[in-house]
């Protein structure tokens, strides 16, 4: 065995110096034909790489491959990066939207609240609802003007439409309206067109009821109903609401202020109708002689 190895290798060593000295050979021959200035040489070299180079495609695939991986991944990322700074930028737009929705529904009950005829000698004070006190029991809030703006008990309280309710308890900073939904509230009104006076009564629901009328079958459902001033509580001429009839067939009043988005208050500044201190400013006194009824005619 060790003659076979011996043997082996003495053929192999051979062997292996001439591949060896090929390979030298060629690579100098290569070497030698591109540095070789010549046109036959030239075309010698653009054939071999017409040849070789097409068929070197298959090499560069994985390297094509590769690049374009790579940029996918980098093109993937700026658009991860972009679509995180969308996201972004869509939450603050969604609190900006929020936030003009809410200055919009605010701006609405001002204007409301701007559009409501009143006597020109009426002057008011405007209010922020701060809580809704009421209960199955109550029914009444709470609004942000008080003894320090001028409020007094029994002022008329409005919204954008009509008539809420009045002042019941005033504090320095605070003031509590009661609605015209509690029971505690009456208010005399008249009913248009026909002209029929009557009393608004609270009983805890959403619709007061109509009573004390002189002819119920001059009133219609639809009727507007409006403060009549009797009292000298409210201002005359203050819209309520409708006449409605329930399912028991009692009338109603479907009230024009919005109860479920109360928001901005108008208080009324009413001091009542003032009393005369001297009958005589209402009636004449009797005339007593000729002479002064002559003289009345010469002054006119």
């Amino acid at each position: 065995m060790a003659r076979d190895r011996s043997q082996r290798e003495d053929y192999s060593t051979p062997l292996r110096r001439l591949l060896v000295g090929i390979l030298v050979l060629c690579l100098v021959a290569i070497f030698l034909v591109w540095r070789i200035d010549s046109p036959r040489v030239e075309r010698f070299r653009a054939q071999v790489v017409d040849r070789v180079v097409p068929s070197m495609d298959w090499a560069m695939a994985p390297v094509t491959a590769t690049v374009k991986l790579f940029r996918d991944f980098q093109s993937y990322r700026a658009l991860t990066d972009q679509n995180r700074e969308l996201r972004s930028e869509l939450r603050q737009m969604q609190a900006w939207k929020e936030a003009a929705l809410q200055l919009e529904q605010e701006n609405a009950r001002l204007r409301d609240l701007n559009n409501v005829r009143l006597d020109p000698r009426l002057t008011y004070v405007t209010g922020v609802v701060m809580a809704d006190s009421g209960s199955p029991f109550r029914q009444s809030v709470l609004v942000n003007v008080g003894a320090r703006d001028g409020i007094v008990d029994g002022w008329a309280a409005m919204d954008g439409i009509g008539l809420v309710g009045r002042i019941s308890g005033v504090g320095k900073n605070t003031s509590r309206v009661i609605l015209l939904t509690d029971a505690s509230s009456s208010v005399p009104a008249v009913i248009q067109p026909s002209r029929q006076a009557a009393l608004v009564t609270g009983d805890n629901s959403a619709a007061p009821l109509v009573s004390f009328l002189e002819s119920p079958e001059l009133v219609r459902p639809g009727d507007r109903v409006i403060s009549s001033g009797d009292g000298g509580v409210f201002p005359a001429g203050l819209l309520i609401g409708q006449v409605a009839a329930d399912p028991q067939g009692r009338l109603r009043v479907r009230l024009a202020a919005e109860y479920e988005r109360l928001e901005f208050l108008r208080v009324l500044r009413h001091y009542g109708i003032e009393a005369p201190g001297d009958p005589g400013d209402l009636v004449q006194p009797a005339i007593t002689s000729l002479d002064e009824l002559t003289r009345r005619a010469e002054d006119g």
